[in-house]
């Protein structure tokens, strides 16, 4: 199965096996983490409104949730551990104003020490997923063929093509029952990349599935 899917209910079983797929990478410490950086984080920025922004300690515990999803590299931890508040706050609310521009959203948050286009493109995603998708291994070698390149560059490529998928018509007309103005969040599976509603866990948007 791939991006080429128009199968609803593929794509719903694919949501459905979320938790027990997580449990499944017997990563005890990822279950907490993921369910802050999906159900916790989202709305702590949107009660921010009129100008959202994440704080030190989340950024940090952001990136403990992407790093024990991957490769942990504890010098990143170091850094962003070291940034100060003010500076995490004034940056991310300047990218999250810069929206839907994703060139200046990422730019102003990789000035931050520690922080990168796929931790940036995580920041991001927490607050507006349906502009600004996860940069996570399995969606870009599912939608790029590399998961190899974390660039600014292959950021914009790799959000344009889900953002087509999105709004693609054979999807736009079976998901609409689900596609509301609430932000949703960047979700992974061992199998499968989706976008939910942080609440009702309907499926809002979709990424990729791996093979």
């Amino acid at each position: 199965m791939d991006i080429s899917c128009t199968t609803l209910s593929s794509w719903k079983s694919a949501l459905s096996s979320y938790d027990i797929s997580l449990e499944s990478l017997y990563k005890p410490d990822l279950i907490p983490l993921d369910a802050f950086y999906r159900k916790e984080l989202p709305l702590l920025i949107q009660q921010r409104e009129p100008h959202p922004f994440v704080t030190q300690p989340e950024l940090r515990r952001l990136l403990q949730w992407k790093l024990s999803r991957g490769k942990w590299r504890p010098r990143l931890l170091e850094f962003v551990s070291s940034l100060s508040e003010t500076l995490v706050e004034s940056a991310s609310k300047r990218a999250f104003a810069s929206l839907p521009d994703l060139t200046k959203a990422v730019s102003e948050l990789t000035i931050l020490k520690g922080v990168g286009p796929a931790t940036a493109s995580a920041v991001l995603a927490a607050y507006a997923p349906e502009v600004a998708p996860f940069m996570s291994d399995e969606a870009m070698v599912a939608t790029l063929g590399n998961a190899k390149e974390y660039t600014l560059k292959k950021y914009i490529s790799f959000a344009e093509i889900l953002q087509k998928k999105a709004k693609d018509p054979k999807m736009s007309v079976k998901l609409h029952p689900f596609m509301d103005n609430i932000l949703g969040v960047a979700l992974r599976c061992p199998r499968y990349e989706l976008l939910i509603h942080p609440i009702t866990g309907k499926l809002r948007s979709l990424c990729m599935l791996r093979s």
